[in-house]
Formats: C-alpha cells, structure tokens, sequence
C-alpha cells in the first residue's frame, strides 16, 4: 500500500513579505537576465524551456506550474512540454534547443561533474558567447528561484500568464 502526503495548500513561510529588498533584487536579476537573451537574440520560447527543465530536475511544482503556463501562453505545444523531461529520446526539439537544454541540466547538476568541456563545445556550435551567457544565466536565476519556492514551499497553481500584447 501506498501512502500519499496530502498536497499543501498554503506555503510555509512568505520569503517576500519577510525580506522584500531581496526579493526585488531577485526580481531585477530575472528582469536583466531576460533583457540580456533579448538582447543576444535567444528566443523566449527557449528560455521557457531552460526554466521547465531546470525546475523538472529540482522538483518545483511552483515554477512547473508557472513555466509550463508561461510556455503554452507563447505557443508551446503540449507534447513537447510533456516529453521535455525526456527530450533526448524525442525528435521534438532543435539542435539549438538540445544544446540548452544539456547544458541547463549540467549547470543545474552541478555536482555531477561541473559543466563538461563537450556540453559546453555543443552550445558554442549552435550560439554566439552573449547567447551562452543569456541561456546561463536563464539557468541560474530559475535555480535559485527553485530553491526559494522549494524552501518557502510555495503553492502552486494560481499563477496566470500576462495577456499578451
């Protein structure tokens, strides 16, 4: 038999409420980071990718939640979204898109061996420096928001995308 926790419905503590100048500061990061993959021309779409994966590797249902919303508002199709978590074994995805997202999981997994020297040489096929970076710093900044909304237990479920314009 199989027990199951019931699902939490209100988070665990309110890390913006508590320490909001810290969380502007992670709202700006997020913002220049945006502007910066804007700016090196890596696509929105892509960076919704990025932020599924990272947060299907760390188990946020929050960012799940929001990302998957986000990527379907921009024209995501389901089944990509839903065959992400296995992307290598799906014709799926982009050349370009597969590079991103092997590097994403390695940025994420950090432990298990850095950012290998051969994940890093397929991305530099396929994007200019100011892209590696953009599509880097994508990475980091939905780890770190994994992390808080993890820790915060934050529930997911209620976020609804921007109309877009």
């Amino acid at each position: 038999m199989t027990t199951t926790t019931p699902a939490r419905t209100t988070a665990r503590l309110d890390l913006k409420g508590l320490a909001p100048e810290v969380s502007a500061a992670m709202g700006e990061l997020h913002r220049a980071a945006v502007r910066a993959a804007r700016a090196a021309g890596v696509e929105p779409e892509l960076l919704e990718l990025v932020r599924i994966r990272a947060s299907q590797l760390n188990g946020c249902a929050f960012c799940l939640d929001m990302h998957t919303k986000d990527a379907r508002a921009q024209g995501e199709t389901e089944q990509r979204i839903h065959t992400l978590a296995a992307w290598r074994e799906t014709p799926f995805f982009t050349e370009r898109e597969r590079a991103a997202l092997a590097l994403t999981e390695a940025v994420t997994s950090v432990q298990d061996g850095h950012v290998p020297d051969e994940v890093y040489a397929a991305v530099r096929e396929v994007f200019d420096e100011p892209q590696v970076a953009a599509v880097i710093w994508a990475a980091v900044v939905i780890n770190a928001y994994n992390r808080t909304a993890i820790s915060a237990r934050m529930v997911p479920g209620a976020y609804q995308p921007a109309p877009r314009t």
